[in-house]
Formats: structure tokens, C-alpha cells, sequence
């Protein structure tokens, strides 16, 4: 499985609106800013991520982008959901009823050994996903991040909050 590279961004994103002051909210252009990434692109998964709950567009001069519920209530689940949706990663087939060896489909009792060891997967994926919380990446950022890149993402949100 693969996760598009706006999941990575989308939890970038709200990690970062999780650290704000309160009624901060930053626009899509300074959040794509910010990051380093394209703007349209990053607009596109903001969207995504308000559609879900996740943010909130708050419109005006000072609007932009902020986290529509506590960070604790958002989980890294609920935004790759909100990005690449919820769909499974792997979609069983049933391969083994083809080919010369095939039967017919009522002797298949149950999914293959193959489905379900992929399904199991996926299933303690999303729920080690479902357990870790913007809140809880938001609190390890002081030991993720280097000193000087802390004082110059302050000096950056200073300048864009004149």
C-alpha cells in the first residue's frame, strides 16, 4: 500500500494549526508556504480535510485554515480517510476460483489464507492509526524538531501574523 504524499502534508498541516494560539487560523497559501509545497495541490487536500471536519475555512482579512475540533479528537486515521478515503487497500478477487483449477463458487466456504492475512493487516493498521491523535504528534514536535528550525518557524509565523 501507498499513501498519497497529501496525507503526509494534510498531517503536517494540522499539526501545525494544532500548535497556533487559539483563533489563529493561517491561510492555504501560507500553510503550502510553510511547507514548501504547491498551493493548489495543498489547497485541494484543505478542502478535503474540511469536508471531513477536520479544519475550518474561516473567511475574512485574518481567515484561513484551523482545526475544526480539538487536536485530541483528530486522529491520524481520520485524515488519511479524509485524503485518499476509506476504501481497503486490497480488494480480494478471488483469483483461485479461476483457471483450470477452479471450482465451483459454493465449495469456497471462506476467503483464501491470502485475504485474510491482508485483511488482518489493514485492520491493525487503521487501528494503530486510529489511536494516534494530532494532540499527541503536536506534544512530541519539541523533541522532532531542531532547535534552530522551532526559532525560525516563530520568526516565519511572526512576520505573517503583521
Amino acid at each position: 500500500m501507498r499513501l498519497g504524499e497529501g496525507v503526509e502534508w494534510a498531517i503536517h498541516c494540522c499539526t501545525f494549526l494544532a500548535v497556533l494560539p487559539p483563533g489563529s487560523p493561517l491561510p492555504a497559501a501560507r500553510l503550502a508556504e510553510f511547507h514548501g509545497v504547491p498551493p493548489a495541490y495543498l489547497a485541494k487536500h484543505l478542502q478535503a480535510l474540511a469536508r471531513a471536519g477536520i479544519v475550518v475555512a474561516v473567511p475574512g482579512a485574518k481567515g484561513g485554515y484551523a482545526l475544526g475540533r480539538p487536536a485530541d479528537d483528530i486522529t491520524m486515521l481520520d485524515i488519511v480517510d479524509a485524503i485518499d478515503g476509506a476504501a481497503p487497500a486490497f480488494t480480494c478477487t478471488e483469483i483461485r476460483q479461476r483457471g483450470p483449477a477452479a471450482v465451483e463458487a459454493a465449495k469456497y466456504r471462506r476467503p483464501c489464507s491470502i485475504a485474510r492475512a491482508m485483511w488482518d493487516a489493514e485492520h491493525a493498521w487503521r487501528a494503530e492509526l486510529k489511536k494516534r491523535t494530532v494532540g499527541e504528534i503536536a506534544r512530541g514536535l519539541a523533541g522532532d524538531v531542531a532547535p534552530e528550525a522551532a526559532v525560525k518557524t516563530a520568526a516565519w509565523y511572526q512576520e505573517v501574523k503583521r
